[in-house]
Parts: C-alpha cells; structure tokens; sequence
C-alpha cells in the first residue's frame, strides 16, 4: 500500500480562498468589459486611430486623408462625423459640423499631449470630444473629434491589460494579504476543538483507560470521526478490561491446583525426578502470583510505607533458599548499609523474588548465588554462563526467550522493571566473570538512613 503524503489543511483553505476570491473577481472584470461598463467597443480613440491610419501630407505642406476602407465605414456608420486635424504648421484639416464648443480652440492646447472634454455635474449639455497629439513620420499631428468609431483588438487589449494592471492586480494583492491574514486566523480558530482533541489522542495511554477525545468546538464535518474514535476506544477498554478479569480469575482459579500439586510432590520419595517436579511446581506458583501481581500493580493497589532494604532482603533469602539449595547452589548474603526507602513491601519483595527466581534458572544449577544490599540498591550476583549483550534490554520483554536453553524470564523481569520504574528505580543487568549480575537501584532522593558508598557484591 502507497503511503499518502499529508497535507495542511489550513494551508490548503488560504490558497484555496486566494483562488477563488481572484477567479471571482477577473470574471467579474470580463462580464463588465463584455456588456460594455468598462471599455466599450467603440470610442473617440477608435475614430482617432482610423484617422491616423488614413492622414498624409502632400507634397505642398497639406494635410489629406486617403479614402481608406476602415474610414468609408466609418462615415456609414456615424453620418454625423467630425473631427479637426492640424499640425504645427498651422495646416488644418476638418470636416463635419464641429461644436462650436471646439471650434475655435485652434493653437490652444498645444502644450497639452491629450485631453479629453466633456460636461461636468451642474454644466449645461456640453458633447463630449476626445484630443490627442501624435508624432507621425513627418511630424506632430493634433487630432480633436467627438465621434465614437471602432475600436481594434489590438487596443481593447491594450485597455484590458490596463485596467488588469491598475485595477484587478491591485484588487487582488489586497485580497491576498486580508487572506494571509486573516485566513489564518479564522481557521485556527475553527479547528481549534480539532487540536484539543489531537492533544487528548496524543495522551492516551494503555495504562490509563477511560481517555476521550473532546466533543467540544469539534466541526460537524469532523463529529463524525470523533463520535468513531471514541466508541473504537470505549470497546478497546471494554475488551482490555474483560482480558484483565480472565487473567485475574484465571490466577486466582491457579492457585489451588498448584497447592495440591505440591503437596502430592511432597509425598514422594526423594529423586531427583521429584527435585524437577519442585521446581517445575514452583515455578508455576511464581508465574500464577507474578499475574496477581502484575493486575494488582495495573489496579493502582499498592501502598507506601518504609522499607528496610536489608529486613527486605533477608527475609527474601530465608524464602527462596531452600529453591536455591535443591537446585545444586550455594547462597550467600550480605548487607552493605543500612537504608530505607519509600515504597511498597509487598511489590518489592515480589521483584526481589522475581531477580533471584531468575538467578536460579539460568544460573548453571552451580555456584554460588550472592544477594547483597546496600543504601538504596540490591544486587543478585550468580555464576552461570551470563548474559548475551543483544539480549539485556530484551529479557525485560514479558515471555522473552532467550535462544541458548529456550527458557525465557516469563513475566518476571518485566514484572520487576514496572516495579522499579513505580519506585522511580531502574533495573540493570551486566555480566561479571563468572556469570551475572542484577542490580536493583532506588533514588537517593527516596532513600533514609546511613548512606555509604555502594559496593559491588562478589562470590
């Protein structure tokens, strides 16, 4: 499947508008300039131009027209044509009845390029007449007339391009920056419940259920999606609750098996076979109370007092030795520091079990098997074969395997890693020759009691 690139909205909604402002208005421009409010298709300065096309001097100093088609049709076409033609000379060349208005301007304007004449509002009807200086091959030539002929392409285009540039362009730049400007911020405002809710999305999370996205100053073109995504996220929670309660159940439901197993194993006589099964049972048990733990933690249901770290480990040692023993090791404990922290006896004392549990597994089943505690930190050191570089930020994946033996650390150091990270600890591993070595590290900031420098345990 192709990726789609994205696009901004609010970017397309401006250059959008932009676009359709200008279309408007140049259509605007050509309906006016097709119905004649703008340019019309005849003017004075069409009678002029036929005029310059048809004028000459004679060899004597005269002026003369040529009787050329473009001027025959424009005697058809306006019987009541005049216009006056003269030159510096004093030449003059006339016909039709000129208004007396015009008729003796004579050398008057000829400072003036061009002027146009007319009546203004509180005049008397006064006819309007068009005059216009033109340099001719042989010299300046004053054309004055009040007849309207046609106008050429060539000059409607002209007078579209001019009112193109000097109306429409400006018109539009201006359109333009109240776009820039103000598209902006109409849009912004628009979509702001848009934002809101992509903030909200930004922020759920798994362990946090419950999260909608806001409904509030959403468009009614994106309610819809709203409306899907939050019903999508109201069956997910559905769904998630519904696996959280199998799991729960399904440890409780474990617990009880696992008890008569073990004491069934009890009875038998001591092999080496009934060794296996122990630690087969056992595991199994750790497994059950690591999912009652992991749902407990999920829950929200710990709670904070002091802890002794050393009290802590002891009583974990005392615990799990006997597992230790009949697995072929020898343990070893030691206490580096007093220190207390803040957190939860019972979470802890779980990650603790779940790191020495871990220790026993992998450990090589010989040597020694150290648990050492200090101020803020605990290490759990054993003698196996350690572990790969690849692997020590993989083996907090719940049901890692690793590949070597096949067995994997089941929810435990998952289980440990949520743990720490709620005591606002962390959880390394690295290898130490022989073997591997746990360390379980706590914030000073949450620590009391006598602090000492820590020391790495060794067997």
């Amino acid at each position: 499947m192709s990726k789609r690139c994205s696009y901004s909205l609010r970017k397309r909604l401006l250059w959008r508008l932009l676009a359709v402002q200008s279309v408007v208005l140049i259509l605007v421009m050509i309906v006016l300039i097709s119905v004649g409010k703008i340019t019309d298709y005849r003017s004075t300065e069409g009678t002029i131009e036929i005029l310059r096309q048809a004028v000459f001097r004679q060899p004597t100093g005269e002026l003369s027209l040529r009787e050329t088609e473009d001027l025959r049709q424009l005697r058809k076409d306006a019987p009541d044509l005049w216009y006056t033609i003269r030159d510096l000379q004093g030449h003059v060349l006339t016909e039709g009845r000129i208004p007396e208005e015009y008729a003796t301007i004579g050398n008057t304007l000829d400072h003036v390029g061009q002027a146009r004449f007319g009546s203004d509002l509180g005049d008397h009807d006064r006819p309007a007449a068009r005059m216009m200086w033109i340099a001719m091959d042989w010299g300046q030539v004053q054309f004055l007339t009040g007849t309207d002929g046609p106008n050429s392409l060539t000059f409607i285009l002209f007078r579209v391009s001019l009112i193109l540039v000097k109306v429409v362009i400006p018109i539009v730049a201006v359109m333009a920056l109240g776009a820039l400007i103000a598209t902006p911020l109409v849009v912004r405002r628009s979509l702001v419940g848009i934002d809101q809710a992509a903030l909200q999305a930004d922020m759920i999370d798994i362990d946090q259920r419950g999260g909608r996205l806001s409904e509030n100053d959403t468009p009614e073109e994106i309610a819809p999606l709203v409306h899907a995504v939050n019903r999508a996220l109201g069956r997910l929670d559905e769904g998630y609750e519904r696996q959280e309660r199998f799991l729960t159940d399904a440890a409780h439901e474990l617990r009880t098996p696992i008890a008569i197993l073990n004491t069934r194993i009890g009875s038998l006589p001591h092999s080496s076979i009934k060794t296996d099964l122990l630690e087969d049972a056992a595991r199994l048990a750790v497994l059950t109370e690591q999912m009652l733990d992991l749902q407990r933690l999920k829950q929200g249901k710990v709670q904070f007092s002091k802890v002794d770290l050393g009290q802590l480990a002891r009583k974990v040692i005392i615990e799990m030795a006997p597992l230790a023993f009949a697995a072929g090791y020898t343990v070893q404990f030691d206490v580096d520091g007093a220190g207390e922290i803040e957190g939860d006896p019972l979470a802890l004392q779980r990650a603790l079990m779940n790191i020495l549990q871990n220790a026993i597994n992998h450990g090589g089943r010989k040597g020694i098997i150290s648990l050492t505690s200090g101020c803020n930190w605990i290490e759990v050191k054993d003698e196996g074969p350690g572990i790969p570089a690849d692997m020590r930020d993989r083996i907090f994946e719940p049901f890692f395997k690793r590949h070597h033996d096949g067995r994997g650390a089941g929810l435990g150091l998952n289980l440990v890693r949520d743990i720490l990270r709620m005591h606002g600890g962390e959880v390394t591993i690295d290898n130490r020759s022989p073997g591997a070595v746990c360390r379980l590290s706590f914030p000073p900031d949450k620590t009391a009691g006598v602090q000492t420098p820590p020391r790495l345990a060794t067997a």
